[in-house]
């Protein structure tokens, strides 16, 4: 862990802004440029092995190869380590209201279109990696750590999912390769839990988990949640379809129905 006052190459560390499994992201400053603040991601010293930092090398170029008001940006990269623009009002979940949330799903959603139209999967849309500016207006998709393209996935079958458990979708735990399909069905997960302050699936257990998303259908909120109409339990049972192809065209499509069915 670095201090605040350490050198890091060109930047000083200001404060740690948050851990996740391999990484610590950093606010830091340009020490020839004070004024300069951005964010650092910097693998945990245990972490530094070949695949944690070929991990973040993925999600740099990744990042670096697209261009989208709400997807991060990314500016420099070393040996286990990126630094990217600072998002200071912390993660999604800090907006109060459901109108915000949606207004910010519906960001994502048109950020992850653009993603899909070139050919490109995200593979981890979750709350956890959604940040919003302080002011709320601006959501911003991070973290292309496990992304994948189209075409490299048509070879591809994973032998484990990386992404996260609570929004993996039913192709991704059995073993099949990602598609855009796949991105929909996370950020449904996303929004279920943002609107209803849940996950979908609420299973103690990795293997109840895994066996919820390949088997059990969607639950029907609306008869738990009196101000869910029943019209936001068959969009989501929709967007949540066990096969990729039965899910909605695009993720601003299923979105934009359930904005109008909240608002």
């Amino acid at each position: 862990m670095l201090s605040a006052g350490d050198r890091f190459g060109d930047y000083v560390v200001d404060e740690a802004l948050g851990r996740g499994g391999s990484a610590t992201v950093y606010r830091v400053h340009d020490a020839e440029n004070p004024a300069r603040v951005v964010a650092l991601k910097a693998l945990d010293e245990h972490n530094r092995d070949r695949a944690h930092v070929a991990r973040l090398r993925r999600e740099f170029e990744f990042a670096n190869g697209l261009d989208h008001p709400h997807l991060v940006t990314v500016y420099e990269r070393g040996p286990g380590w990126l630094t990217m623009e600072l998002i200071a009002g912390g993660g999604v979940q800090h907006l109060r209201t459901v109108p915000d949330r949606l207004a910010a799903l519906g960001q994502i959603a048109d950020a992850l279109d653009y993603v899909h139209n070139r050919a490109i999967v995200h593979c981890d849309v979750k709350p956890a990696n959604i940040l919003v500016e302080p002011d709320g207006s601006r959501a911003v998709l991070i973290d292309f750590g496990v992304a994948v393209t189209v075409s490299d996935d048509i070879c591809r079958r994973p032998t484990q999912v990386e992404a996260s458990l609570p929004y993996s979708a039913p192709e991704l735990l059995a073993g099949r390769a990602p598609s855009e399909a796949t991105d929909e069905y996370a950020l449904a997960c996303t929004a279920i839990e943002l609107i209803t302050g849940a996950p979908p699936f609420q299973v103690d257990s990795r293997v109840g988990l895994v066996d919820a998303h390949l088997h059990r259908p969607p639950p029907r909120l609306s008869r738990e949640i009196d101000w869910l109409p029943r019209a936001f339990d068959s969009i989501m049972a929709k967007a949540l379809s066990k096969a990729p192809t039965d899910r909605y065209q695009s993720c601003r499509e299923f979105i934009a129905l359930i904005t109008r069915a909240l608002l």
